[in-house]
């Protein structure tokens, strides 16, 4: 008797929340009929592959509406990370809705990425590269808006042609690296954290042998279920690296203090421990961890729905 051999293989996070999927069918081996009931071949139906542009796409609008819905909780938490402590009774609460709410469309590269490299590498691989190019993009739109918010510049229209003129090109990349050691880990913490939780979650919904021995399993989680996933990944990474986004933050709107500059990120540290206490460096944990939870939980969630729409036949 001859029984299916199927080649099971994981389907990357944003390929339609998919944890097993059948790719082969035509391979077969002699075996007996006691292995032949204990064989689990899938069902026949198969994921659609998703295009480059579909996740550019997809991970762009779910990060842009993401962003713009939770831009007032953002600027809270860079106010509240300040080096002199500003308030909105300092900078007025158009800081909450300022040029800055308008994301650029290209903090997809960071699922674009992960989503290309996560089935040839692995989610810890594919989560520094995606983390590490999206700071292309990402390190001047954070040095254009915490300015913004902290009052520096009064408009986007304003800020970029200062900046350009009086520090250069690098000037938008001014504390890149703070940044970088804060979302890399992150977004490895955040995207490992939550690709482990979906492949859990999903096997436990799978389940069930029919009459037929054949194995029927849950290929999408609700809604709810990622943006549960989505948050509870984005708290424990937020956690473990907010004392660096407190620094990327002094670093940045060094030029809202009247104080003495800092000299490094090393310096920023030492400063803040010595003179503001230790704890300082989780000034703003609140806000961020309402605003990250939000952002990764609302992404995740319209992430999958709209590679849904897309892929649908």
């Amino acid at each position: 008797q001859q029984t299916n051999v199927f080649a099971f293989r994981k389907v990357g996070i944003f390929d339609r929340i998919a944890a097993i999927h059948a790719r082969g069918g035509g391979a077969s081996l002699s075996s007996s009929s006691s292995s032949s009931s204990s064989s689990l071949p899938l069902s026949s139906s198969s994921t659609n592959k998703i295009t480059t542009t579909q996740r550019l796409l997809a991970g762009g609008a779910s990060r842009c509406l993401a962003q713009m819905v939770l831009y007032p909780v953002d600027a809270l938490r860079t106010l509240a990370q300040t080096r002199d402590g500003r308030t909105l009774a300092d900078v007025g609460a158009t800081a909450l809705d300022g040029d800055a709410r308008r994301p650029p469309s290209l903090s997809s590269i960071q699922f674009t990425i992960f989503g290309m490299c996560r089935d040839r590498f692995g989610p810890l691989v594919a989560s520094a590269a995606g983390a590490a190019g999206s700071c292309l993009v990402s390190v001047p739109q954070e040095v254009i808006k915490q300015r913004l918010v902290t009052g520096v510049y009064s408009s986007f229209r304003e800020a970029v042609p200062t900046i350009y003129k009086t520090e250069g090109i690098l000037g938008f990349y001014s504390s890149w690296r703070p940044t970088m050691a804060r979302n890399v880990p992150f977004v490895m913490a955040t995207f490992v954290a939550m690709d482990f939780m979906k492949r859990k979650r999903l096997e436990s919904n799978g389940g069930s042998s029919s009459s037929s021995g054949d194995y029927t399993e849950k290929k999408e989680l609700s809604l709810l279920e990622n943006a549960a996933i989505g948050m509870s990944a984005a708290l424990a990474a937020g956690l473990l690296t907010q004392p660096v986004d407190v620094v990327k933050t002094r670093m940045m709107t060094q030029a809202a203090s009247n104080q003495i500059p800092y000299k490094s990120a090393f310096d920023c540290v030492g400063t803040i421990v010595k003179n503001e206490g230790f704890f300082t460096l989780y000034s703003g944990l609140k806000q961020r961890a309402v605003y990250m939870c939000g952002l990764w939980g609302i992404t995740f969630s319209l992430n999958s729905k709209f590679q849904q729409a897309m892929t649908k036949e």
